[in-house]
C-alpha cells in the first residue's frame, strides 16, 4: 500500500485529475506530498506537486526513495530543496526528492551536522532555512542558514564544517520571522519583529557573528479611513522581505482579519526599496511591482517574472499560510484556490512554496 508520508495544506483552485510531469510543466508549485511505496529492489516514491501556473496537480517521475527521509519531516525549502528533519536522532538532511528532474535512481541527499542548542534556547522548532546558493552545481563554500523559534541562528558549510555555527539573534522572534539570503549584498537578512528593522549576517559568519542593522523608514503610506486603519492595526500581521533576480528589495506587510467564520481576505501592503542611506532604507509604497510575482510561504521568499509563465498574471502576490489565495494589485482582485479532486484524504498542514524547476 502506498504511504502517505506528507502533506503541505493550501486550498487549492479544483481541478481534476493528476497529470504526469513533463518538461512543458514549469511552475512554481506547492508540493502536496510524498508517496512511497514497497518495491522489490528497495522502496520508491514520488512527490505529488500543484502547478500554479496552470492549476493542476502534477505527479512527478517515480524514483528511488532515500532511506534518510523514511522517518523525516519536511521543515523548510530554499531554491528548490527541501530540509528533512528527523527529531529522534536531531538530525537533518537536503535533498532534491521534490525536483522532479532529480535522479531517479539517486536522488541526491545531502547531509547536515546534528543541531546543537545554545543554552536555555531550543532547536526543536524549525521556522525556516535559507541557502546563500542552490547545491547543483557543486559549491564548497555555499552556507546553509537555519531560524530556530526564539533567538538561535544556526549556520554552516555542508562540505567543510562539522558542527553548527550558533548565533544568538538580539532579539526574541516570531514563526513569521524568516532568513533569508540576499544575494546582491551576500548577506543573510532576518526582520526584526514590528519590521521597522532589517538584522543581517555576512555570508563568511566565522568572521563576522555581528549583526548589521538598517531602519526601514517607511514612505507614501496610503490613505485610508481612521476606522479602517485601526482595524487594521488589530489584524495579524507578517512582514516579508524578498529579493527579486535583478536584486530589487520589497518589505511586505501580509494582513489577516479572523472572525467567527473564519479568516476574512487578506490584505498587502508592498514596499520598494529606493536607497540606503546613513544604516537607513528608504521604503516606498506601491501597489505596482511590474512584470513580477511575489512568492510568500514558510520557505524562503523569491520573485519570478510573470510574462515567463503563462498562467501567472504580472503585479500579484501568491500567499500560502493562513489562506492560500493569490492578489492581483492591478485588479484589485482575489483568488482563493481549494482542494483539487484527487488531493489525498490526510493532510497534515505545511505550507510552501518551490519556484520553478529546471533540469541541472
Amino acid at each position: 500500500m502506498p504511504r502517505l508520508l506528507f502533506k503541505l495544506s493550501p486550498l487549492i483552485y479544483k481541478s481534476g485529475s493528476v497529470r504526469t510531469f513533463s518538461s512543458s510543466t514549469t511552475g512554481p508549485y506547492t508540493p502536496m506530498c510524498m508517496i512511497m511505496s514497497p518495491s522489490p529492489n528497495g522502496n520508491v516514491g514520488e512527490a505529488l506537486l500543484f502547478n500554479v501556473d496552470s492549476c493542476e496537480l502534477v505527479r512527478s517521475p517515480e524514483k528511488a526513495f532515500p532511506k534518510e527521509l523514511y522517518n523525516a519531516t519536511l521543515v523548510g525549502t530554499s531554491r528548490g530543496w527541501g530540509m528533512f528533519s528527523n527529531r529522534l536522532y536531531r538530525s537533518a538532511v537536503i535533498s532534491d526528492f521534490l525536483n522532479p528532474y532529480a535522479s531517479k535512481s539517486e536522488p541526491k541527499v545531502i547531509p547536515l551536522p546534528p543541531f546543537t542548542t545554545i543554552p536555555t534556547y531550543q532547536t526543536e522548532v524549525v521556522c525556516n532555512m535559507a541557502m546563500s546558493s542552490s547545491p547543483e552545481p557543486y559549491d564548497k563554500d555555499r552556507v546553509v542558514g537555519i531560524k530556530f523559534l526564539g533567538k538561535q541562528l544556526s549556520f554552516c558549510r555542508p562540505h567543510l564544517d562539522l558542527r553548527w555555527t550558533n548565533i544568538p539573534t538580539p532579539f526574541e522572534s516570531w514563526d513569521t520571522s524568516k532568513l533569508m539570503y540576499s544575494k546582491k549584498d551576500q548577506r543573510f537578512n532576518l526582520l526584526a519583529p514590528g519590521g521597522n528593522y532589517l538584522c543581517s549576517w555576512d555570508h563568511d559568519f566565522n568572521k563576522d557573528k555581528k549583526p548589521k542593522f538598517h531602519e526601514l523608514v517607511l514612505h507614501n503610506l496610503p490613505s485610508m479611513p481612521r476606522e479602517q486603519q485601526k482595524r487594521l492595526d488589530s489584524n495579524c500581521r507578517e512582514d516579508h522581505w524578498v529579493e527579486s533576480p535583478s536584486g530589487e528589495s520589497f518589505l511586505v506587510k501580509w494582513f489577516s482579519e479572523y472572525t467567527p467564520e473564519g479568516c476574512k481576505v487578506p490584505m498587502v501592503m508592498v514596499f520598494r526599496e529606493e536607497d540606503t542611506k546613513d544604516g537607513r532604507k528608504n521604503m516606498h509604497y506601491t501597489d505596482d511591482i511590474g512584470d513580477m510575482c511575489i512568492f510568500i510561504s514558510k520557505s524562503e521568499d523569491f520573485c519570478v517574472k510573470a510574462s515567463s509563465f503563462r498562467g501567472l498574471n504580472p503585479n500579484s502576490i501568491f500567499l500560502n499560510g493562513r489562506l492560500f489565495v493569490s492578489l492581483n494589485m492591478s485588479k484589485f482582485s482575489c483568488r482563493l484556490y481549494e482542494y483539487p479532486e484527487d488531493t489525498p484524504y490526510t493532510i497534515p498542514y505545511s505550507p510552501y512554496w518551490l519556484p520553478p524547476f529546471s533540469s541541472y
